[in-house]
């Protein structure tokens, strides 16, 4: 199996939820375990931009988004956000990567800082001091210079700063081709198999004439 076998995917309070829903349900269809862990601003922002109610107890939306992804039993394991005996929480159980998306520039900051306040800044701490890959996904705009500053930091220290940007050289048609572009580029970091956005030079995108 190439790239990943178990991910850690967190959301948080920015704008972009169907990004992180959209990864998840790509990371099932690759066969790969996934550790779930949501804030509760992620919640309300999932609840805001999509069709999609979460079920609020961590029980309870891992059978709903096992359902909603047709995820094999026990192939997504949802966490509480003070779930400290969570395989996430410490180096000798944390899957080998992680993705923060959307990540909020609050989160950031966090992480940035090696602030453990929860869980998924304990899951993000655990990525980095083991040397593991740690994929930051931010939706913000404009960035400040804090903001840039704790990006630079991070990036230094091994993580992957990815912001929610789409290009537009495969002519997307759909909002949800804006979504893959993002969604593939993530899992092109994990290395794990993607068809939803071409290589760059696998097609000829503009006439020799």
């Amino acid at each position: 199996m190439a790239g990943a076998e178990r991910v850690t995917l967190a959301m948080t309070g920015a704008s972009g939820a169907q990004y992180g829903l959209r990864l998840l349900d790509c990371l099932v269809q690759e066969d790969r375990e996934v550790h779930f862990l949501i804030s509760k601003a992620a919640q309300l922002v999932v609840a805001t931009e999509t069709d999609v109610t979460l079920p609020s107890k961590p029980q309870a939306m891992q059978a709903f988004l096992s359902e909603y992804t047709g995820a094999a039993p026990g192939q997504i394991r949802v966490y509480g956000k003070e779930d400290w005996m969570a395989p996430v929480a410490s180096g000798s159980g944390a899957p080998s990567a992680m993705v923060v998306v959307p990540c909020s520039t609050g989160t950031l900051s966090a992480i940035a800082t090696g602030a453990c306040n929860n869980l998924i800044e304990r899951a993000a701490d655990v990525a980095l001091k083991e040397r593991r890959q740690l994929i930051l996904v931010p939706r913000e705009a404009p960035f400040s210079s804090i903001h840039l500053e704790n990006m630079l930091k991070l990036s230094n220290l091994g993580a992957v700063i990815l912001p929610a940007a789409p290009g537009f050289y495969h002519q997307p048609q759909t909002v949800d081709d804006l979504i893959d572009f993002v969604v593939a580029r993530i899992l092109n970091q994990l290395g794990i198999p993607q068809d939803m956005l071409p290589r760059w030079g696998e097609h000829h995108l503009v006439s020799d004439e």
